[in-house]
């Protein structure tokens, strides 16, 4: 059996808590987690005993040669292929991904059914699969933090007064591609001066002059899976106040990631990282939750937020990504990547956090 196969069958094994006899997959992340199929257009109707896959014509030749289970290939919408076999093997509870489903798609689902029929939405039953990694997935972990790491090692070295932010985006994700990568996991983030205090800004043509915060924040998709990490650095010596921020921020980020264990709470992880800050005043000055988890996307569960009551296992992998943003003056974040082991977790990013002046 591949492991294609186990997943669909992990999945299929929790139908009946969630009172469904079958259930439309249109995620394309979790198509890609029960297919392997990476196309634009993509659709699983999983059964307790069968997979049928449904795709256009584009993809005909790579489903049949990659795709286990039925494929079947349709020239119009992908639900209406799906109502067919609903219709044919006489199904009645039909769960289809609320998250991920639009409302025509819903419609067509709905106009297309056999009488008697229902549609049951579902929320999360795959992705709760998703959760913890599989050995394969976990290397594929590895590689893309690796490789991101080494991008991010060759930019910073050519960082200097006189760059754009627009400059070392483009360079970042030029680098990723030279060492392999498909993609970056997202848009690429460099924020300089008091820009580095919006948490998820955008690069802009702004050239860098020296005595300033630079905030990057970058991750590469390796094999469909992704990787995410900040640094924080200074061009110049950077003043005593920045230097305690910096501090009180790396404080905060390994004091996170000493409260990731097995058993342990999403939300408590939080929490960690938030009675360090407050330490320092600094508590309200952090504005989003401590981190994600990450896999086939860039934000998965669990959310590592103070109300999260997720319990850690090991596998998961996420982010540890406290920070501190001051409105006017600039923003320090800094993130790594982490594995939850049986006995705690490993750090996988390989990047150095010193506070590094360039």
């Amino acid at each position: 059996m591949t492991d294609f196969e186990q997943r669909c069958q992990s999945v299929a094994s929790h139908f009946a808590e969630n009172k469904v006899d079958v259930l439309l997959v249109a995620s394309p992340a979790n198509v890609r987690y029960l297919s392997g199929f990476d196309g634009s257009n993509g659709l699983i109707l999983l059964t307790p005993s069968e997979t049928h896959f449904f795709t256009d014509p584009r993809y005909a030749t790579a489903a049949a040669r990659y795709v286990s289970g039925k494929v079947h290939v349709a020239k119009g919408p992908l639900v209406n292929a799906a109502t067919i076999v609903i219709k044919r093997k006489k199904l009645k509870k039909i769960g289809f991904e609320a998250a991920h489903t639009s409302v025509q798609a819903s419609q067509r689902l709905k106009d297309g059914l056999p009488l008697g029929a229902s549609l049951v939405p579902v929320v999360g039953l795959v992705e709760e699969r998703r959760m913890v990694k599989s050995a394969v997935e976990i290397e594929k972990i590895r590689g893309s933090v690796r490789l991101n790491s080494e991008a991010y090692q060759r930019v910073i070295r050519r960082v200097r007064p006189g760059v754009r932010e627009l400059d070392i985006a483009a360079e970042i994700e030029y680098q990723m591609k030279m060492l392999g990568a498909e993609k970056p996991a997202f848009d690429t983030i460099v924020a300089a001066k008091d820009r580095s205090a919006l948490p998820h800004a955008h690069p802009t043509g702004y050239r860098l002059v020296g005595n300033e915060l630079l905030l990057i924040d970058m991750g590469a998709s390796l094999e469909g899976y992704s990787s995410d990490m900040t640094r924080t650095v200074h061009l110049g010596p950077p003043p005593k106040r920045i230097k305690q921020i910096y501090a009180a921020v790396l404080e905060a980020q390994l004091a996170g990631i000493d409260a990731v264990r097995p058993g342990a709470t999403a939300g408590s992880v939080d929490r960690a990282t938030r009675r360090t800050l407050k330490k320092y005043g600094m508590e309200k000055a952090f504005v989003h939750s401590t981190g994600h988890g990450l896999g086939l996307e860039i934000h998965e569960p669990p959310r590592l937020g103070k109300n999260d009551k997720t319990i850690l296992a090991p596998g998961m992998a996420i982010t540890i990504e406290p920070g501190v943003y001051l409105e006017g003056q600039g923003g320090i974040r800094i993130e790594d990547t982490v594995l939850v082991t049986s006995t705690g977790c490993e750090i996988l990013t390989p990047t150095p956090k010193e506070f590094l002046s360039i």
